[in-house]
C-alpha cells in the first residue's frame, strides 16, 4: 500500500483473512545509500494458502563486489541480461499491493525497497511489516541458541533451506513465519492488531495478565478493571474493546499502567450499541465507582454553581447546591476557583452589588467607594437604578452574552496598551470561564426544555435523549427503536445541570448532535438554540 494508510478495521482484521508477502533481497551491500538490489524473492500468501510468487534478479547497474558474490553466489554474468530495477518495482509493487511484508530482519529489506520507491516517484511503501527475528525474540526465548533465519529453519524443520538466494530465503521465512504465527495463536494473538504488538509485548510487565482479555469482543463499549476485592479500580471505553484493552499489555511504560496492572485480577464489559453510548456510560460509571486509577473525569470533591440570589438588591454568590429562591444559577462547576473566575468576569463588566452590608449600614463599602460596584449599602441607590443592573447580567445569560463581554474587551485592550500581560490574561481567563459556563447553561436549557429528543446520523447511529440525558441508542441499520414510555410524568428540570457527570454527558450529547450528517428525527417540543454561540474574545477586542 502506499500514500494511505490501513483502516481501522483492516487492523482489526482476523489473521486469516490478512493478504502476507513473505520478502527477501539480495543486495551488493549493506546500505542503500551506496549499494543496489540484485536479486528479489517473494511468495503471498491468504489464509495460509500460497496465491502467487515474484522471482527475478535485478541489474544492479554497477559491479558486484566479490565478497558479495562468495556469499549468495550471484555473479556478473547472471545479471548482465537482468531487468533494472526501474523496469522491477512497479511489477513488484502490483504484486505486493496491501499485503503485510514479511522479513527476516524485515527493516534491510524495506530501506532498499523504499530507497528505490523514493527515487522513482513512488514514495515510501505504506504497507505494514512483520519481522520473523523480532518475533521469534518474544516467542522462543529458551528455545533457540540464535535468531538466524538459518537456526530457525532448521529449528522448525522448513523443508527449504535458506542459501543467501532471494526466493530460497523468502520461501524459508515464510515457513518459519506460520510456525511462528501457530505459537503466537496460543497466547490469543488471533488479529492483525494483536501480531503487530506482538514483538513489544512479551517484555511488558503483568503481560501473563493479557489472557483475561480473551473473551472481550471486537465492538464499542465500557470496560472495568477489578482487583481481588472487587473493587473497580478503573473505567475506560473503546471503539474495539479487545484491541483497547489488550494495547495496556503491550508495554505501555506510564507508572500508573504497571500499578494497575498490578493490581488487577478481572476485567468486566459492557458492550454498547454506539461510541456516544459508550463514552457516555463510562462517565456514569466512572462517577458511580470513583476508580482510583481513573484521573479524567474524576467526580468532583465538591460541586458549586453560582447563584444571583433573590433578594431586594440581588447579587452573585458561590454555593453547592440549586436551591430556591434565585433569580439565576450558573454553574456546575467542578472547582470553586473555576466559580470565582466566571463571577470575576461578571464583577468585571457589570457594576452588581459586591458586598452584603445591609442597607441600614449607611456607610458604603469599598467597592462603592472605588465606584466599581452599585452597592445599597449606603442608602444612596434605589430599588429602580439597581433593576437595570440586575436585568444586564440576566440578559447576557438568557439572550446575548455579548453584552457582558464588551467591558471585558475593552479592559483588554487598556491592558495591553498598558504592558500588563499578566493582568490581561488573568482577565482572559475569566472570560473563557464565564463562556464555558454561560455555553453549559444554554445547552442544558436546549435539550432538557426540548422533552423527548429522537435524532440519527448518516452512518446509521441513532440516538435518543430525555430531559438533556441519554436514554438510549441503537443502530438504525440492524435493529429497532426501543419503546419508550409515553406521557410519563417527568420531575421539573433544574436551570443549570445537576451534576459535573451530568455537564459532560450533555457536551459529548450536544457534539454529537452538532456533527454533520446528524438530521432531527423527532422531538416533544421545540429544540433550538436561543442564541449562537459566543464570539472569541480576541475578536471582540481587535
Amino acid at each position: 500500500m502506499i500514500g494511505g494508510q490501513r483502516s481501522f478495521d483492516e487492523l482489526s482484521a482476523p489473521l486469516h483473512a490478512v493478504p502476507f508477502c513473505v520478502l527477501d533481497l539480495e543486495t551488493t551491500g549493506a546500505t542503500p545509500v551506496d549499494c543496489e538490489i540484485t536479486e528479489i524473492g517473494a511468495v503471498k500468501f491468504l489464509g495460509g494458502e500460497e496465491i502467487g510468487r515474484f522471482e527475478t534478479l535485478v541489474d544492479p547497474g554497477a559491479p558486484i563486489p566479490p565478497l558479495i558474490t562468495v556469499l549468495t553466489g550471484i555473479t556478473q554474468a547472471m545479471v548482465v541480461e537482468a531487468p533494472p530495477i526501474e523496469e522491477v518495482l512497479p511489477a513488484l509493487l502490483e504484486f505486493i499491493g496491501d499485503a503485510v511484508i514479511v522479513g527476516h530482519n524485515v527493516r534491510f529489506d524495506m530501506a532498499f525497497l523504499n530507497a528505490a520507491a523514493g527515487r522513482l516517484g513512488y514514495g515510501r511503501l505504506r504497507n505494514l511489516t512483520a519481522d520473523t527475528a523480532r518475533l521469534s525474540r518474544r516467542l522462543l526465548v529458551d528455545e533457540v541458541r540464535n535468531h538466524r533465519l538459518a537456526t530457525l529453519a532448521t529449528h522448525f524443520r522448513s523443508p527449504i533451506v535458506p542459501n543467501h538466494r532471494a526466493f530460497a530465503d523468502a520461501a524459508a521465512t515464510a515457513h518459519v513465519f506460520f510456525e511462528l504465527l501457530d505459537r503466537a495463536g496460543t497466547i490469543g494473538v488471533t488479529h492483525l492488531d494483536d501480531l503487530m504488538h506482538l514483538p513489544t509485548a512479551r517484555g511488558a510487565c503483568h503481560y501473563e495478565k493479557i489472557a483475561l482479555t480473551d473473551g472481550l469482543p471486537r465492538r464499542p463499549g465500557v470496560y472495568l478493571f477489578r482487583d481481588r476485592s472487587g473493587e473497580v479500580i478503573y473505567v475506560g471505553k473503546a471503539t474495539n474493546l479487545r484491541t483497547r484493552v489488550r494495547s495496556y499489555f503491550y508495554g505501555d511504560k506510564r507508572r500508573s499502567v504497571a500499578q494497575m496492572l498490578r493490581n488487577l485480577a478481572t476485567i468486566d464489559h459492557r458492550v454498547c450499541p454506539t461510541e456516544l453510548e459508550a463514552a457516555v456510560t463510562e462517565i456514569r460509571l466512572i462517577h458511580a465507582h470513583r476508580p482510583r486509577y481513573n484521573r479524567r473525569s474524576r467526580p468532583a470533591k465538591s460541586t458549586h454553581w453560582l447563584r444571583l440570589t433573590d433578594e431586594r438588591f440581588p447579587r452573585l454568590s458561590i454555593v453547592r447546591s440549586q436551591t430556591p429562591p434565585a433569580l439565576a444559577y450558573l454553574g456546575p462547576f467542578r472547582r470553586r476557583k473555576t466559580a470565582e473566575m466566571a463571577m470575576f468576569a461578571l464583577w468585571d463588566s457589570v457594576p452588581i452589588r459586591r458586598c452584603t452590608g445591609s442597607t441600614r449600614n449607611r456607610s458604603a463599602c469599598r467597592f462603592s467607594q472605588l465606584g466599581v460596584a452599585l452597592c445599597p449599602c449606603d442608602g444612596t441607590v434605589s430599588v429602580d437604578e439597581y433593576r437595570i443592573v440586575v436585568a444586564q447580567v440576566r440578559s447576557g445569560l438568557e439572550a446575548g452574552l455579548e453584552t457582558l463581554t464588551t467591558p471585558v474587551a475593552a479592559q483588554l485592550r487598556l491592558l495591553a496598551a498598558a504592558q500588563r500581560y499578566e493582568e490581561a490574561a488573568e482577565v482572559r481567563d475569566r472570560h473563557r470561564a464565564l463562556v464555558a459556563a454561560v455555553e453549559v447553561r444554554r445547552r442544558w436549557q436546549t435539550l432538557a426544555g426540548a422533552g423527548v429528543v429522537w435524532a440519527e446520523d448518516d452512518s446509521g447511529d441513532a440516538v435518543i435523549v430525555d430531559g438533556g440525558a441519554l436514554v438510549a441508542t441503537y443502530r438504525s441499520d440492524r435493529d429497532q427503536p426501543p419503546l419508550l414510555s409515553v406521557g410519563r410524568e417527568v420531575a421539573p428540570w433544574p436551570e443549570t445541570p445537576p451534576s459535573v457527570a451530568a455537564a459532560e454527558e450533555l457536551n459529548l450529547i450536544w457534539k454529537w448532535l452538532d456533527r454533520d450528517g446528524v438530521h432531527l428525527v423527532d422531538a416533544t417540543s421545540p429544540l433550538a438554540s436561543p442564541v449562537a454561540t459566543v464570539r472569541p474574545l480576541r475578536s471582540l477586542a481587535s
